[in-house]
C-alpha cells in the first residue's frame, strides 16, 4: 500500500506503478482527514440486539515526535514502541455515543451475528463515517476487540463465555 498525500501527478503515477508491480488490479481510495475510531460489537445469537463497547483508538506514538507515521505492517506487528490503544478514545461523550450508534447500525445493516469490529473515521467536525466492518477481528488479550470490552466492563473470560454460549444455541 502506498499513501499519497500530494496533488503532484508524478507522486500518484509512482504509487500506481508500484501497485501495478504486484497486481494488474489497483484500488484507489479517497483519503478522509479524520481519526480512526474502532468499536467492538457483539450479538452472540442471531436474535440478540447488538451490544457495543466503548470506542477505542490506536494512537501512533511517534506522531508526537513530528514523524509522519502511518499505521503500517511494522507499526502493527513488529515495532512495539510505535503505538498503543486508548479505550475509550479521547473524544467528547456525544461523539463516542454517535460512534457506538453508527457501529450498531452498520452491524445490523449487514445482518451481523457473533462478533465484529466496526472501524469508523471521525472528522474534526464530528462526522462519523464507516470505514469497514471487520468480521474476524484480532482476539488476543492485547487486541483492540477484547480491550474495548474490558474497558466497557466485560472481561476476556466473560466475552469468551458469551460467544461460546451463543454458538451452542
Amino acid at each position: 500500500m502506498t499513501r499519497v498525500d500530494s496533488p503532484d501527478e508524478k507522486v500518484l503515477s509512482a504509487a500506481l506503478a508500484e501497485a501495478s508491480r504486484h497486481d494488474w488490479k489497483v484500488l484507489i481510495e479517497e483519503g478522509i482527514d479524520g481519526r480512526e475510531i474502532e468499536c467492538a460489537v457483539l450479538a452472540a445469537r442471531p436474535t440478540d440486539r447488538p451490544r457495543v463497547s466503548w470506542p477505542g483508538e490506536i494512537v501512533l506514538d511517534r506522531r508526537a515526535e513530528g514523524d509522519e507515521q502511518f499505521y503500517d505492517f511494522d507499526s502493527k506487528y513488529t515495532d512495539s514502541q510505535a503505538s498503543h490503544v486508548e479505550v475509550p478514545a479521547k473524544l467528547p461523550r456525544e461523539v463516542l455515543d454517535r460512534v457506538r450508534d453508527v457501529a450498531a447500525r452498520a452491524f445490523t445493516a449487514v445482518d451481523g451475528t457473533g462478533l465484529s469490529r466496526v472501524d469508523t473515521f471521525v472528522t474534526a467536525d464530528g462526522r462519523v463515517t464507516v470505514n469497514e466492518i471487520n468480521t474476524m477481528p484480532g482476539f488476543t488479550p492485547i487486541s483492540m476487540y477484547p480491550q474495548a470490552w474490558e474497558a466497557t466492563g466485560v472481561s476476556y473470560a466473560e466475552l469468551i463465555g458469551t460467544l461460546i454460549d451463543g454458538a451452542g444455541r
